[in-house]
């Protein structure tokens, strides 16, 4: 019938590695060197975002107290009216 799923072709020069889920220590050293390492990248790269996060919500502010605004009808163009 032919090769199975996930063997139709034979690819060179690709090595995988694998290991065993048993093996695995997905929380090993997390408090001692993971999150010491994501508090420095997070200050290293927070003046450099920041700024533009922080400019970026003042525009969006801005543009919903404008639309709010431009939607409400003018009273002074409906005084003669009856």
């Amino acid at each position: 019938m032919g090769p199975e799923f996930g063997r139709l072709a034979y690819v060179r020069h690709i090595i995988t590695y694998s290991l065993s889920p048993f093996e695995q220590r997905p929380f090993a050293k997390y408090f001692s060197v993971g999150l010491p390492n994501l508090w420095r990248r997070f200050r290293g790269q927070v003046l450099r975002v920041g700024p533009l996060f922080m400019a970026g919500y003042a525009l969006y502010l801005w543009a919903i107290e404008e639309e709010q605004r431009l939607k409400r009808k003018n009273p002074a163009d409906y005084v003669n009216d009856e």
